[in-house]
């Protein structure tokens, strides 16, 4: 009789264990993974205390405040980013302002990797680029200008178009190019976070010299990877 009362107290306290465990899952469907690389993986382009504010507090806080968000819109706990930015519209500004910076601070670290490793960019790729700007360093060249003329916060952005073009462009604040409220339309393939809080303390008011770095670090392995499914 013991060993059974034991049994299923047992049970009942795993029982009510997976219950919560799957409660808090719900209320908090947006999580903060781990940067693919140490935080001073990307020095001297981005340095360490950057990356361990830019990502533990500031990208934090976004994935807080969109979780938050969940109690008045229930259904975000069953969507996914990408369905989140197609309807932006239908949401208030705590959506659109977390949910944007969650998905393009998550896209960014994917986008990065330590001097050397990022590899170049595909045969593929490289002739859509001739093809859509004459160059790469044509293409660095626009896509520098959009992040430095990007007025305030903001991102600057390479896409592929609904017609399979490749498309340089800039949102304002945590926005993104996958918003049905967006100017520009596209797939993200090359993404770059010119608030002031992802270079300021290196670089302070140079935005231009960040712009120019921050190509030492591109991931283009993963470049390539989103070119190729954009373009399917």
């Amino acid at each position: 009789m013991l060993k059974s009362t034991v049994s299923s107290f047992k049970s009942l306290l795993v029982a009510s264990f997976l219950t919560l465990t799957a409660s808090v899952a719900m209320a908090n469907p947006f999580t903060l993974a781990p940067l693919p690389y140490a935080f001073d993986a990307l020095e001297p382009a981005i340095d360490k205390e950057t990356m361990q504010i830019h990502h533990g507090k500031h990208h934090q806080a976004y994935v807080n405040n969109l979780n938050a968000q969940v109690a008045t819109y229930p259904e975000l706990a069953k969507m996914s980013l990408e369905q989140i930015m197609a309807k932006i519209s239908s949401y208030n500004m705590a959506v659109r302002n977390n949910g944007g910076g969650h998905y393009n601070h998550a896209l960014f670290w994917t986008l990065m990797a330590p001097v050397g490793k990022g590899g170049t960019p595909s045969s593929a790729l490289a002739k859509a680029i001739d093809r859509d700007f004459g160059s790469l360093d044509k293409m660095k060249e626009a896509f520098e200008k959009a992040g430095a003329t990007r007025f305030g916060s903001g991102w600057a952005w390479v896409v592929v178009t609904a017609d399979k073009k490749l498309v340089i462009t800039s949102t304002p604040n945590q926005d993104n190019p996958l918003m049905d409220i967006a100017e520009v339309k596209g797939t993200p393939i090359l993404a770059l976070d010119v608030w002031e809080h992802a270079y300021y303390l290196k670089y302070q008011n140079r935005r231009g010299d960040y712009l120019k770095e921050w190509w030492k670090v591109v991931n283009w392995n993963e470049v390539n990877k989103l070119f190729d499914q954009a373009m399917k």
